[in-house]
């Protein structure tokens, strides 16, 4: 228990590096290791974490509480999370879709809205992921990074809580940030220097500030889709987290439907109309596939129920 004359000060965890955390509290960034109860808890403090901390006069200042969470994700390690930003495109390198279902599954299971840029419009238009995502239900953005198409939308969406931009290498998301707020290539700049150039950087996450007081996850050496690493989502949730399957999974004829070979699934028949798209439901059948055989203490085992 912190001592009675304890002052204790709320912040955002804006970066952390090797056990060092840097918190935005009352206008000033302040450097915290967290209170040793943490290394025992499973709920260790993320990048995105509002949390209570003491500045003493002398000596770090140390993280007492974390504040109540609303999400998280594994890779990126981010928590409070309030929209992923997906960058994808048919123009090379093309984006497979179901790099994006998974990551969608993820953003569903976990309540965090997701949008979908499809980039590079100047070079093919992406018609089809356009086609596909729109009626699977997400906003999605045509945009250029190249001739500015699409930045004032997606610029007018980053107003305010914590947004995380992902997709596979090359597909532009620098090029989308910096588009955004063209004074990040001198926040990105000092981070090189910051952290030393060329060294590993896969573990560091850090958020930087918006104009419009959004904050967006910056994760240097994190710009694909890290499969092996991602996080998971249960064979019995996976269905919930496709969206457009919401509207149908009622409609089964098995209460413990799993809408992969059962006769009368709504489901599957919704896919046949072409209700569904099929590349979303070859989608879901894969990520089935692969989490068939692992239950809620795998994860724990493997920490990936943050």
């Amino acid at each position: 228990m912190p001592c009675m004359t304890d002052t204790l000060y709320e912040g955002l965890i804006i970066r952390s590096v090797g056990g060092l955390y840097t918190v935005e509290c009352e206008g000033e960034s302040v450097d915290c290791r967290a209170r040793g109860k943490f290394r025992l808890s499973e709920l260790k403090p993320m990048v995105g974490d509002r949390v209570l901390i003491v500045r003493p006069g002398i000596g770090e200042a140390v993280i007492r509480e974390v504040c109540v969470r609303t999400n998280s994700l594994i890779r990126p390690a981010v928590a409070n999370i309030r929209t992923l930003v997906v960058i994808a495109s048919e123009a090379p390198p093309v984006t497979q879709p179901f790099l994006i279902d998974r990551v969608s599954a993820i953003a569903g299971h976990k309540d965090i809205d997701m949008i979908l840029c499809v980039n590079k419009c100047d070079q093919k238009r992406g018609e089809s992921l356009i086609d596909v995502y729109t009626k699977a239900g997400f906003r999605v953005i045509p945009m250029s990074a190249e001739t500015g198409e699409g930045i004032d939308e997606l610029r007018s969406v980053m107003t305010e809580g914590i947004f995380v931009l992902t997709g596979n290498s090359g597909v532009g998301k620098s090029s989308i940030l910096n588009r955004i707020d063209p004074t990040r290539k001198a926040v990105v700049g000092a981070l090189s220097e910051r952290i030393g150039r060329g060294r590993q950087t896969t573990r560091h996450v850090e958020l930087y500030k918006l104009p419009s007081g959004a904050y967006v996850a910056d994760t240097p050496g994190f710009q694909s889709f890290d499969v092996e690493r991602m996080d998971l989502v249960l064979k019995d949730d996976l269905a919930h987290a496709f969206r457009e399957f919401a509207d149908f999974i009622p409609n089964c004829r098995y209460a413990d439907c799993h809408h992969v070979k059962e006769q009368g699934c709504a489901v599957r028949q919704a896919v046949e109309a072409g209700e569904i798209p099929e590349s979303r439901y070859e989608s879901y059948l894969m990520l089935y596939e692969s989490m068939k055989d692992i239950h809620e203490w795998d994860l724990k085992k493997m920490g990936n129920r943050g």
